[in-house]
């Protein structure tokens, strides 16, 4: 029982001790990063209750979609004030064509939004995968720069696609992009925190 009993508790302190060793540098470089060319904001849609989308689900009305709740909203404006506090106040910033990701891109205030299907959920169909990560990787070659961050938000299953992170709402995955290579710098919260 014993033997239970510190198992399950190690278990309980996997994922903050996985988390940990993703998170990388301190978040104020991470902030700074997102200057140099060479990184990018992979940022999950603000809080939106439930899980995927409605069977009667289009993209085309947010009636039919989950939408951010007033937290997901409030989470959105604070994290657009993060940026600017850390001295980002433009970005080219790309958004999934799904409200909570559009919503959520608008909320934080740091330009013009530019819908992009391939940062669409695939949480319906996976088979989606391999050609939505290629047209991302694309849309990060053709857009990365010196002095100009770029910022995706998008859905947990298209990040954790593209950086093997399982985010949070509102949480940034932050990319290093060296060519065809990436790896992932480190991680921003959504909520509180730097």
């Amino acid at each position: 029982m014993r033997l239970l009993a510190t198992t399950l508790f190690m278990l309980a302190l996997l994922p903050v001790s996985a988390r940990g060793a993703v998170d990388g540098p301190e978040p104020r470089p991470l902030w700074a990063a997102l200057l140099d060319g060479r990184h990018v904001a992979l940022m999950r849609h603000a809080t939106a209750p439930g899980i995927g989308d409605p069977s009667n689900f289009r993209v085309d009305d947010c009636r039919t979609q989950r939408n951010l709740s007033e937290e997901g909203r409030s989470q959105a404006l604070a994290i657009g004030e993060r940026f600017r506090a850390h001295g980002i106040t433009r970005a080219a910033v790309y958004s999934s064509q799904w409200c909570r990701c559009l919503d959520t891109a608008r909320l934080l205030g740091l330009g013009d939004v530019t819908p992009f299907a391939g940062l669409n959920s695939f949480f319906r169909d996976r088979g989606r995968e391999a050609a939505s990560t290629a047209a991302v990787r694309a849309l990060i070659a053709r857009e990365v720069r010196p002095g100009r961050p770029l910022v995706l938000v998008t859905h947990q299953v298209n990040i954790t696609a593209l950086s093997g992170v399982h985010p949070a709402s509102g949480e940034i995955v932050v990319l290093r992009v060296d060519g065809d290579e990436w790896q992932v710098a480190g991680r921003l919260a959504g909520e509180g925190g730097e």
